[in-house]
């Protein structure tokens, strides 16, 4: 049996969509047709050209990465240099090349979810909603017809507020309108007088992105010709969709002792950090990848140790007081090292919900660079 990878990549989206990527971003299908069998797929968290070869010598029909391997335009698709080689190559062998990225990272139970997961933490939510994205969607309907809305809504994602589904608020009102002459009016008379009626008002909250589905499924079940709705902004912060994470320790330790436990659970000789080794540790903010721009929303949300990537020299700095002495700890455990148990969440996902898919995950370590010790020399 196989599915398709059309099927696969609106799997991904649904779980984390691809209009919450970053703009500058480039995520979903980049190599090869949706309509494309697949019996077997590898996931990676990059792509490099042992893991094409490994493809290749498995029989798969589709990579899934974490990083992009077209994040910019080609200029050609030859053999002459590394991205496009890896694209020609996997054209040739009808090889599809999915990813999920910044849209992964700020899924709800994502990237940085699953390196809190991996760190120990436990009741982990968002380090920071992403802003501008949600929407305040408002229906009329008469009062018969509220709860089939509703409902509708629902069931196409609208109302959804973190950890609580169905959300929504009802008000009556009297509602008014005078059907013209091509009108077809579930209620009055085409050409008639004006008509006022008892109405419902709801309200919920809808990602940008669902807006459409919502409509449409709402539309499917209103009993007027022309529904009456808005779609407005919300300000602040969208609690389904986000950046990092911040969790608590089941028991505090020393900062020292966290570094330690996180070497481990990372499997890395080494960690770069700022902070008193003494200090006690119990609250703690994570963002897999590069985060650095991200300190200040660690600090406000009272963590005592930001673990991330990808840090600057000058990035240490940010979590000084007046006095030189770090108000918040702060740990460069590694992009590569913080991103890689992305291979185990996609793995897990797709495995659940394409179980007739022969999945693995690259046997290959994705990452060029590497950590020289001294006990090495």
């Amino acid at each position: 049996m196989s599915d398709s990878v059309g099927n696969i990549v609106s799997s991904i989206h649904a779980w984390a969509p691809k209009e919450s990527a970053l703009s500058y971003d480039n995520v979903g299908l980049q190599i090869g047709r949706r309509d494309a069998p697949v019996v077997r797929g590898i996931v990676a968290l990059d792509l490099t050209p042992q893991i094409v070869q490994e493809a290749i010598e498995k029989g798969a029909n589709l990579i899934v990465t974490h990083h992009p391997v077209i994040f910019k335009a080609l200029s050609h698709i030859t053999d002459t240099t590394l991205v496009s080689s890896m694209a020609l190559t996997l054209a040739e062998h009808r090889i599809a090349l999915i990813a999920a990225h910044t849209n992964l990272d700020a899924a709800r139970g994502g990237v940085s979810f699953h390196l809190a997961k991996t760190l120990g933490l436990e009741q982990v939510d968002f380090l920071e909603g992403m802003e501008d994205v949600v929407r305040k969607l408002t229906v009329f309907v008469p009062p018969e017809f509220a709860e089939a809305v509703r409902e509708a809504a629902h069931e196409a994602g609208g109302g959804q507020i973190g950890a609580y589904s169905d959300c929504s608020f009802s008000v009556g009102g009297t509602g008014q309108f005078r059907p013209t002459s091509s009108a077809n009016p579930f209620i009055g008379t085409t050409g008639g007088p004006i008509e006022r009626l008892h109405e419902v008002r709801i309200e919920m909250v809808v990602e940008s992105w669902k807006i459409d589905e919502v409509l449409s499924a709402i539309k499917q079940v209103h009993p007027y010709e022309e529904v009456a709705y808005d779609v407005t902004a919300v300000s602040g912060r969208s609690r389904n969709v986000g950046i990092g994470a911040v969790g608590n320790l089941p028991a505090p330790v020393s900062l020292a002792q966290f570094l330690s436990n996180s070497a481990v659970a990372l499997s890395t000789e080494a960690l770069r950090y700022a902070g008193d080794a003494n200090k006690t540790i119990s609250r703690v903010a994570v963002c897999g990848g590069s985060g650095g721009e991200f300190i200040p929303a660690a600090i406000r949300s009272g963590a005592d140790v930001f673990v991330t990537g990808d840090l600057s020299y000058h990035r240490f700095f940010d979590v000084l007081d007046v006095h030189g002495e770090a108000k918040m700890a702060l740990i460069d455990a590694g992009h590569y090292e913080t991103e890689q148990g992305t291979e185990d969440l996609l793995l897990d996902h797709l495995r659940h919900s394409f179980d007739s898919i022969e999945w693995s995950k690259t046997q290959f370590r994705s990452s060029p660079s590497h950590i020289w010790t001294k006990k090495q020399t």
